[in-house]
């Protein structure tokens, strides 16, 4: 709890058994009232290691569902868990459950409804190995969406991220993409619904078990970016109407 209100972590896990413990040890477990983690249908031993672990609430998906498919099935139980702040945390240790009291008190506090992780504040992402050809089309995309979508964040693309559950009753994330680009089309759905977002500096750490989405599907992820971010502006232009920002 803080201040009267209830904090939910949740996990979108794919194979994530190497790097499971070591994150959820991390996790302040006196802060955090509970912990949800959604397996998209793994491969490795995942579901049995949380279990092994306590984690609160499991959802284990049969067949895969995609990131965006998974959380929407996290965020979709910590509302009916009645949790008042959810931080989305990445299981494979990418991101470090340190910051979430940081997180939480900016959104508890009523600073901002919304807090992402910045990798790209400071120096943080190359200094954690970041690949080049990443760093760049992080920087090209974050500069192209500021632009269409009338808004600054360092970037938009950080797997690490804190909603009030205001935010998340008030955007219809249930209509977004089960793929990468889910992430995209939140964010711009909290903009274009008027929230504000708040950033911290996030170190980051790129190694073997990390996940990663190869060159080929990421240069997929940065067209449908754009798509997203074109989407938006000519939504705000009042020349397309979508379900998303309904």
């Amino acid at each position: 709890m803080y201040k009267g209100k209830k904090i939910v972590a949740v996990l979108p896990a794919y194979n994530a058994e190497k790097t499971l413990e070591k994150t959820y040890a991390e996790v302040p477990k006196d802060l955090v009232d509970e912990v949800i983690l959604c397996d998209d249908a793994s491969k490795d031993n995942t579901v049995g290691l949380a279990k092994e672990l306590g984690i609160d609430h499991i959802i284990a998906h049969e067949k895969n569902k995609g990131y965006g498919g998974n959380q929407k099935s996290l965020y979709n139980k910590a509302l009916a868990l009645n949790a008042d702040i959810v931080i989305m945390l990445h299981p494979d240790y990418q991101y470090t459950p340190k910051l979430i009291p940081s997180m939480v008190n900016i959104i508890g506090e009523d600073l901002y409804p919304v807090v992402l992780g910045s990798r790209i504040l400071g120096k943080g992402a190359l200094k954690g190995g970041m690949p080049i050809y990443k760093y760049i089309a992080n920087r090209f995309l974050t500069l192209t969406q500021n632009i269409l979508i009338n808004y600054k964040l360092s970037e938009y693309h950080t797997g690490y991220r804190a909603f009030s559950k205001e935010v998340l009753q008030g955007i219809n994330f249930n209509e977004n993409s089960d793929d990468f680009i889910f992430d995209n089309q939140m964010l711009s759905q909290i903009i274009y619904k008027g929230y504000d977002i708040g950033e911290v500096t996030c170190p980051t750490k790129y190694f073997e078990e990390a996940s990663s989405i190869n060159f080929r599907r990421s240069a997929k992820y940065g067209m449908g970016v754009l798509g997203v971010s074109f989407l938006h502006f000519f939504n705000k232009l009042g020349i397309l109407r979508s379900g998303l920002y309904k």
